[in-house]
Parts: C-alpha cells; sequence; structure tokens
C-alpha cells in the first residue's frame, strides 16, 4: 500500500521551492502517492509558477477572497486544510518556508495528529516584527514541526538554540537552487526588451516596506537613472493593490525605468541572467542570485538569510536612499568583480548545491520506513556550504558553470 505524502503550497516562492521536491517524490510512485495541496494565497501568481514546472494541484482550497486580513487567510486555510485531511488521511504533509499557508498547514496537520515536515526551517531574523508576518510564522511552525529540513548551518543552529532536538534536524541546502537550476536551460530570452543593454533588475513588495519605505526606494531608482544614462531599470509590479499602486504611481512614465507586469519563473530566471544587478527586498531572490552569478543589494533592514554577506554576492543596504544609490552606483563599475569565485568555473555558494530535494525525499521515504535506493551519481549526502565547494554541481548546473567560467 502506497503511503500518501502532502506538499501543501499556497504563494508562488511555496510553488517555486516545492516545485523539485514534488517532482522527485513523484519519482518514488510505486510506493508513494504524493499530493500536491494548493491553498491559493497567491491567486494567479500560484497557478502560473506551478505551470512553469508542468504541474498542477490535486485540491485546491481557493481561500482567497478580496480585502481579506490575515487572520482570514489563516483561518481559512486551518479549516479547509482540516476537513481534507479528515478525508484523505495523509501520512505526512510538508510545507516550505513562512507564509500563512504554511503556518495553515502545521496547524491542521498538528489538530489531527499528522507528522509535519517543514522546508526551509530555521531562518530567524531575531525581529518578530521584520519581516512581518514570516518570522513568527517560522517559529510557530518550528514548534509543531515533526521534521526541520534546515538549509544552512545558520538555520540549524538557531533550531537548536530553540531546543528543538538534533534528531529532527536534516541539514539539505536549500530547493531554490534545484529549482533554479531545473529551469535555467529554458531561460535563454528576455521576455521584454530593457531600455539599456545593461540593467538592474527591482522586486518589491514586502508589507512593512509599504509607505515611506517604497517612497525612498523609488526616489533611489529615479535619481540613478538620472545619474547614469547607461543604466536603465526592469521591474516587475507585484500585484498587491497597496505595492502596485504605489509603484505606478511614483514610476510611472520615468525615463529608462520599465514597470512590467509578474512574469513566470523562467523569464524571471532569465530576467535575472540578463541583469547587471539585483535590488530586492525578496528573500528567496537573495538565495537565487548567488545560483546564477548575480549579486543582488537587499532593501531590507534585516534578512534571515545572512549567509550570503560573506560571499561578495549580498549587500544589506536598508531602505535607506542614499545607501543604495551609493552601492548601485559602486557595484555598476565592478561587474564581475567578486570574492565568491574560488577556482575555475565554480562559486562558494552558501544556499545549496542542487541536491536539496534529493536529501528531503530521502529523508521522508526513511520517516516512513521506506528504503531508499542507490543515491544517483554524484550526489552527497551532506550538505556543507562551509567546504568552500559546489558538490553535484557538474550534473544538475552545468550551463551555470559554463557561464560562470566564460567570464573568467
Amino acid at each position: 500500500m502506497r503511503r500518501v505524502v502532502w506538499c501543501v503550497v499556497g504563494t508562488r516562492p511555496e510553488a517555486i521551492k516545492l516545485a523539485p521536491l514534488v517532482s522527485r517524490l513523484r519519482r518514488e510512485g510505486n510506493r508513494l502517492d504524493t499530493r500536491l495541496i494548493a491553498t491559493g494565497q497567491h491567486r494567479e501568481l500560484l497557478d502560473r509558477a506551478l505551470a512553469d514546472f508542468d504541474l498542477h494541484a490535486d485540491f485546491d482550497l481557493d481561500v482567497m477572497k478580496p480585502s481579506q486580513t490575515l487572520a482570514d487567510v489563516l483561518a481559512a486555510g486551518v479549516v479547509g486544510l482540516d476537513r481534507l485531511i479528515a478525508a484523505d488521511r495523509p501520512d505526512l504533509i510538508i510545507g516550505q518556508g513562512d507564509t500563512t499557508s504554511v503556518l495553515a498547514a502545521a496547524t491542521a496537520a498538528f489538530y489531527r495528529g499528522v507528522p509535519f515536515a517543514h522546508v526551509e526551517a530555521g531562518l530567524r531574523t531575531g525581529d518578530r516584527s521584520a519581516p512581518f508576518p514570516e518570522e513568527m510564522n517560522r517559529v510557530l511552525v518550528g514548534r509543531l514541526a515533526t521534521l526541520h529540513f534546515a538549509p544552512t548551518h545558520q538555520a540549524v543552529e538557531n533550531l537548536l538554540r530553540e531546543g528543538v532536538a538534533r534528531s529532527s534536524i536534516v541539514l539539505t541546502g536549500n530547493t531554490v537552487v534545484d529549482a533554479v537550476w531545473s529551469l535555467d536551460s529554458r531561460a535563454t530570452r528576455l521576455p521584454m526588451e530593457p531600455p539599456t543593454k545593461s540593467y538592474v533588475l527591482v522586486t518589491a513588495h514586502r508589507r512593512e516596506h509599504q509607505g515611506e519605505y517604497l517612497d525612498r526606494v523609488c526616489s533611489a531608482l529615479v535619481e540613478l537613472t538620472r545619474l547614469r544614462v547607461d543604466l536603465s531599470v526592469v521591474l516587475p509590479v507585484h500585484p498587491n493593490p497597496a505595492v502596485r499602486g504605489a509603484l505606478i504611481d511614483r514610476l510611472r512614465d520615468r525615463e529608462r525605468i520599465l514597470l512590467i507586469d509578474p512574469v513566470g519563473y523562467a523569464d524571471f530566471v532569465a530576467l535575472m541572467r540578463g541583469s547587471r544587478l539585483i535590488v530586492t527586498d525578496s528573500g528567496g531572490v537573495q538565495e537565487e542570485a548567488p545560483a546564477i552569478g548575480k549579486r543582488v543589494i537587499v532593501i531590507r533592514d534585516r534578512t534571515e538569510r545572512a549567509e550570503g554577506f560573506g560571499t561578495g554576492f549580498v549587500k544589506l543596504v536598508g531602505c535607506d536612499r542614499d545607501a543604495l544609490i551609493a552601492a548601485v552606483d559602486d557595484l555598476w563599475e565592478r561587474p564581475e568583480e567578486t570574492s565568491a569565485r574560488i577556482g575555475p568555473g565554480r562559486f562558494a555558494n552558501p544556499y545549496g548545491d542542487g541536491w536539496a530535494s534529493e536529501r528531503i525525499a530521502r529523508s521522508v521515504l526513511n520517516l516512513l520506513g521506506i528504503e531508499p535506493e542507490s543515491a544517483p551519481t554524484g550526489f552527497h549526502a551532506t550538505w556543507d556550504e562551509r567546504r568552500g565547494e559546489t558538490s553535484g554541481i557538474s550534473s544538475l548546473g552545468s550551463a551555470y558553470v559554463e557561464t560562470v567560467a566564460s567570464n573568467g
């Protein structure tokens, strides 16, 4: 009898980061029945992200309603998942990250006594209000989870400090590296023509950055295009009405600032790869950029992904207008310089080596009492970003290696 495993997704980032794991688990079709459950917390963005990986939900709660609050989303998610658990009786539920959907899934699993596995466990800023509500979502899920898939050593240490049993923590690397590399061969053409040959890719969507914070970022972008005629900005506008309205009001019809609708994930990887520099408040982009050798300026006061600071890839500037202008201006002059290159064609990627989904899948099989098959060629059972090597890259990230090598 096959064991039933759920993978619950609600937002675009969850879909991207769980997609390679869903695909890997479904290769165990004779032993596992892997079902993809969507809460619908992000409607259009979620559907499009799943389609990029040729996935569709087996069940869709469609919780999103106009003008609802975080409490509404959480309540609808818990109730909907609880009813589905009662009917389907999964043996294990897997959720990813820090969204309201993952908190709903962990809560519903706990209420029904179903083991819950948390992918990307242990990230912390130490500030319960930043990012909001994601920091506390992670902390609460950490108390409810049975198994913790931590992407880095720092995440492991965070969990241990909170009293999580070492035996329940697995160090895996981040599945977003698997996702980026899985679509990298399709990310060959830009979805639009940028205003200049070299451009800054910008994403800004965080709830805590609305208002004055966003004003500063917009002012900095306008000033940068004034200072540098060879620089343009490409900005996919998040569909959140508050964010979308603010960005359009401040940046519409500005010279060399191109506002575009959200793009699919393969197109976004192409935009990252084609950019000279990335500016973002997204946690996921902080991990994706190093996976394809791009530097990123983080417009947040705190980040739960500090591992990138020592690599030369990531710089934290907050939402300070002048600091953002200075950082972009400085890095613009040094497009290829980075301290992270450790050998011909290799980077010390602090977030993963492309084998995270394999490690998680093997841990899931062990938890369910199923003997994993022989490991694939090139697989490293353990991930260690401190070794200064990118193991497994030859089989999963060849296009990335070749691109980096060609840059010297």
